[in-house]
């Protein structure tokens, strides 16, 4: 069998020199090339020990160990920012940038429970009435849903209510005090012959708001609304009706809430998930010395693997005299520990500067500091 190729001592990097050519250009990336081949050699055993290994080697490891450091660190960023990149345009190269947060996937999210509680969302909500009858308390949505050509099984109803006036008619409704006491307030300063829906106070907008509000909640307290059970379409209606009148109702079809959401076309143009996020290749340049000891430490761990497959392939090397066992399954077992320990301690770095985990050290140091500055003794001022 031939004898393999020995590492010479010395390479000499140029562009074309490794498989994809993501960082031939980069004239930091050209000039480490060099100097973490011979840091490998000489971590391997050169030039005591020969080494089964060549500049290609050598360099197509140390292409793929900047590859891997970006992947993780992008990726980590694209998952940290995920719920302010969907929906977001691709055309934008995200590489070093500073991501602001936005609401946009959560409002989204919001919306489908907003569309249960009747207070937005995409589910249109349905207006409809029967005519109830003295002392009759169940009745039979099948008519209704036969007179809007609907399924009777796809009708949902969500709300049944009297026609009454809405709460900004009634808001000088002597019943909807909201807990300011604003007409004990005007009987001091004389006016307590006004309504309390008239004050010349200046109030916030938030005030009028509370008490609409409050005239909503104290018809449902106060006054006999309707309540209602729905079982198979039969509507039991809570209390027996004392007189015959139009019981109105808001419903939903049931098929809304399944319609399909999705927009785009395959997802292009438009970040669907993690794979469409608009990251690339990391720039070696801009790699700081944190990162590159780690794309040095993972380039050494694979030219360990390469080398121990070398060695398996070889199997043994001859000697005068005699031949020499190489040892090709403790550099790849060595070389798989090393790997997984790198991949493991960059994580660990990336999740401890995570915002959730910013924030609480911060929430942390502000207690402790608070608690600091507790047991400091207040200055003793002598006049």
């Amino acid at each position: 069998m031939a004898n393999p190729s020995i590492w010479p001592g010395s390479s000499s990097f140029f562009p074309g020199s490794t498989p994809f050519g993501f960082y031939d250009n980069d004239t930091d990336f050209q000039t480490d090339a060099d100097k973490v081949s011979v840091f490998c050699a000489r971590r391997l055993g050169y030039p005591i020990t020969d080494i089964e290994l060549q500049d290609l080697n050598f360099y197509t490891a140390f292409e793929e160990a900047v590859t891997t450091y970006g992947n993780e660190v992008f990726a980590f960023k694209a998952s940290e920012n995920y719920l302010s990149l969907e929906g977001s345009q691709t055309s934008s190269n995200l590489n070093y940038k500073l991501q602001k947060q936005n609401l946009g996937t959560t409002i989204t999210i919001a919306e489908q429970y907003g569309s249960e509680a009747g207070v937005g969302g995409t589910i249109e909500y349905r207006t409809g009435s029967i005519q109830m009858v003295k002392n009759q308390q169940v009745y039979d949505l099948k008519d209704f849903a036969t007179s809007q050509s609907v399924d009777k099984n796809n009708i949902e109803v969500k709300e049944i209510f009297y026609q009454s006036d809405p709460a900004i008619v009634r808001y000088f409704d002597p019943y909807a005090g909201t807990g300011t006491d604003i007409q004990g307030l005007m009987d001091s300063f004389g006016f307590g012959n006004y309504s309390p829906g008239i004050n010349f106070l200046l109030m916030p907008i938030n005030y009028d708001l509370a008490k609409i509000q409050a005239i909503d909640f104290n018809d449902q307290i106060r006054k006999s609304n309707y309540t209602f059970e729905l079982v198979n379409n039969q509507i039991r209606i809570f209390p027996i009706p004392s007189r015959n009148e139009k019981l109105w109702f808001k419903y939903i079809l049931k098929s809304d809430r399944n319609v399909s959401t999705v927009s785009g076309s395959l997802g292009v143009g438009v970040v669907t998930d993690i794979s469409t996020v608009p990251y690339t290749n990391p720039s070696y340049s801009n790699i700081n010395s944190i990162g590159r000891q780690w794309v040095f430490e993972y380039t050494l761990a694979l030219c360990k693997e390469m080398l121990g497959y070398v060695r398996g392939k070889y199997g043994t090397v001859p000697i005068p005299g005699a031949e020499v066992t190489l040892n090709q399954s403790d550099l790849i077992s060595a070389a798989t520990s090393e790997k997984t320990s790198l991949i493991e301690r960059l994580r660990t770095y990336l999740d401890e500067t995570s915002r959730s985990k910013l924030l609480e050290r911060k929430a942390l140091e502000s207690e402790n500091v608070i608690k600091d500055l507790s047991a400091v003794p207040y200055t003793i001022y002598i006049a």
